[in-house]
Parts: C-alpha cells; structure tokens; sequence
C-alpha cells in the first residue's frame, strides 16, 4: 500500500527527511523521482544525488531568485531583500514563475500516475501552494489520480488544511531555536 506523507512547518528538516526516505527507498530497490519545486540545481545534495543511482531521477522547477508577498514582509525586511527578491501582492504571483510551476505539476501528475516510481517527492510544493504558483485543486486531482503503489511526500512550510486533511502522515517540523535568530546564514553543507 502506498501513502501520502506530508512534512510541513517552521522548523528545519523538511527537504532533509525527504532526502533520507529516498535513500532508505533507494536501498529497498525502490525507484524514486525527487522533483523540487522553486529551487535551482544550486544546492549541496545536488552534487551527490543526482549521480546517486540509476533508480534516482533529481529534477528542479525553480528560478534564479527569491520570492516574497509584499503583506508578509515588513518594511525594513522589504528594504534590507531588495533585488535578492521578486516581491508581489497576495493574489498576483510572477506569471513566469506561474507558467515554470505548472509545467512541473504536470510532470508530477504524469509521474504519479504512470507507475513508473515508488516514491515520489515533491519538494516545496507546499511553497508553491503558499505563494499561489499552483492551486489546491490541482495539486489534489494529482494526488488521487496516482498509481495504487506509488507514495508520494510534499515537502514545505505552510501545508494547506485541504493538503493535512487528504494526507494519512503529517510530520510538523517545529523551530524551537535555531541560529538564524542570530545572524548566521544558510551554511554550505548543512542548510545549502
């Protein structure tokens, strides 16, 4: 039987234990296909997983930049992101990043449905789902249209209720204190 996982919340690990299910997966003879969403091949793990296995398929569905909406952020966050982010108002994301978004849910409704994998993980899409790039309707018709044995994991902050609801595991990874607070910056091998 195969089951949708969800990991969501504040705290730090999402991608991380998604990264280590594929692995276990991996090891079992498991095919898998980890498609991220709003992320570029920049990251540590690239380096390693995308040589990882014949089983392994790694691809990314983002943009060379940050994006924010303008109410979630305050004006000094506003002044101190400047370039480094894409700022919008709620109801009106980038239509680029809309259009790069739904040609990534249509790769993973066509995976998820052929049978091809065991496990499918699509990193960030809870982000995605946040930000309004993809609709919740869209990423639930994925959902109940996979193939019986394929699992499928949603990574990212900020799971929708309708996302926990159709779920049969919710993890909630819960910051309790972590060194961002103090200024420190994504670490190469550990947070990038």
């Amino acid at each position: 039987m195969a089951y949708i996982q969800v990991y969501t919340g504040t705290g730090k690990g999402k991608t991380t234990a998604a990264i280590g299910l594929s692995v276990r997966a991996l090891g079992a003879g498991k095919r898998v296909l980890f498609l991220q969403f709003m992320k570029e091949s920049v990251y540590s793990e690239h380096k390693i997983l995308k040589n990882i296995s014949d089983k392994f398929t790694l691809e990314t569905v983002g943009k060379p930049y940050f994006i924010a909406r303008k109410e979630d952020l305050t004006p000094e966050m506003r002044a101190e992101y400047g370039a480094r982010y894409v700022m919008f108002e709620k109801g009106n994301p980038p239509v680029d990043y809309v259009e790069l978004i739904d040609r990534g849910i249509r790769r993973a409704s066509d995976a998820v449905r052929s049978g091809d994998y065991d496990l499918v993980v699509l990193d960030e899409i809870n982000c995605a789902l946040f930000f309004e790039l993809v609709s919740e309707t869209a990423v639930l018709a994925l959902l109940e249209n996979r193939a019986p044995n394929t699992e499928v994991v949603l990574t990212g902050r900020n799971a929708p209720a309708s996302i926990i609801a159709y779920a049969d595991l919710v993890t909630e990874m819960r910051e309790v204190k972590h060194y961002y607070t103090q200024g420190v910056e994504a670490r190469k091998g550990i947070e990038s």
